[in-house]
């Protein structure tokens, strides 16, 4: 609520000042009527003060009225325009058979990777999310959308295999992540490759991939995940069922950070499910949606209300003084 016109309260002042006067001069007043037998009055009380009052108090709140009317009282209805420029993002996610290795126990690397991804996408707004898989070949598992709910779907049904291939192309992941982002008009277009190898298939170097990228303004950032030295491996034995053995780290920090670099990117090592979890985090924190709010206010007035409100007071002011408040001659 707020007064157009709050200047106008002044005048509040002036209308005290005069009922004040009034009061102070009726009790300085006294009227002298000679009658022959004051018997007819009695139990009359004190009418004619009660009458003053009654009609100085109509008076006093038509004029209070009148008063806040000109002042104009507005109650504002707010809302907001708001502009959204949001982030295109595709992660990229190692399935090659390795992504089985349980040093990120209680799950598999690809399992806890699954799971801080999806948290990742739970945490953002207004970008548009989409993954590539990869381990010998890439595919598109989900293409950009906005409906987190289904990129949460698809991230669920990620396993290793479904490629139905073995091996590490990372650069044809890279490749297929930006054939799908080069149209974007997004602000900012990147890319969140994860993988716990080297590339040792496909026919698009992963530099070069990197260098694609960078002609259509997409950055890259990428995610080594396995403890360094051995890591324990799950073996389905035919005679003795599932056993362990362990395997030696293969992953290619040497070109992750080179694909990071030359997009302007950054590279993050993962050795444990809690690094990962704080690696997302950050790339969140980095990569913000910019969000321009315009505030607007819609006023309403309701001066016309008060306005009748003070009108009736008047009107009962003058009906009753001229009828059953009115004075004797």
């Amino acid at each position: 609520m707020r007064f157009a016109n709050p200047l106008f309260l002044l005048l509040l002042i002036p209308v005290a000042a005069a009922v004040w006067y009034f009061i102070e001069r009726e009790k300085r007043k006294k009227a002298a009527i000679m009658f022959s037998d004051f018997r007819l009055f009695k139990g009359l009380g004190n009418f004619s003060s009660n009458k003053r009052q009654i009609l100085l108090g109509l008076r006093t709140l038509g004029l209070i009225f009148l008063v806040l009317a000109l002042a104009r009282p507005q109650s504002g209805l707010k809302t907001e325009e708001i502009s959204t420029k949001g982030i295109d993002i595709i992660l990229c996610m190692d399935t090659s058979g390795s992504m089985k290795a349980e040093d990120f126990k209680p799950n598999n690397r690809l399992g806890v990777a699954k799971s801080v991804a999806s948290d990742f996408v739970k945490g953002r707004s207004n970008d548009r999310i989409g993954i590539v898989v990869f381990s010998a070949v890439s595919l598109l598992q989900c293409p950009l959308t906005s409906d987190y709910g289904a990129v949460i779907d698809f991230m669920k049904s990620i396993d290793i295999g479904m490629t139905q291939t073995d091996g590490t192309a990372i650069g044809n992941a890279l490749a297929t992540s930006v054939d799908r982002l080069k149209d974007s008009k997004a602000k900012s277009k990147i890319i969140i490759l994860l993988t716990d190898g080297r590339n040792n298939m496909g026919e698009v170097d992963p530099v070069t991939a990197a260098k694609l990228a960078t002609a259509f303004n997409i950055k890259i950032y990428t995610i080594g995940v396995g403890k360094e030295g051995e890591a324990p491996f799950p073996v389905d034995d035919p005679m003795f069922g599932k056993r362990y053995v362990y395997i030696k780290e293969d992953l290619d920090e040497v070109t992750l950070k080179a694909i990071a670099e030359t997009t302007e990117g950054m590279y993050f090592r993962a050795t444990s499910a809690e690094a990962l979890k704080e690696i997302y985090k950050q790339i969140n924190k980095m990569e913000k949606t910019e969000i321009k709010g315009i505030e607007y206010t819609e006023y309403t007035d309701h001066y016309i209300s008060l306005l009748i409100i003070a009108l009736l007071l008047f009107v009962a002011e003058v009906i009753l003084d001229n009828t059953v408040l009115r004075k004797l001659p």
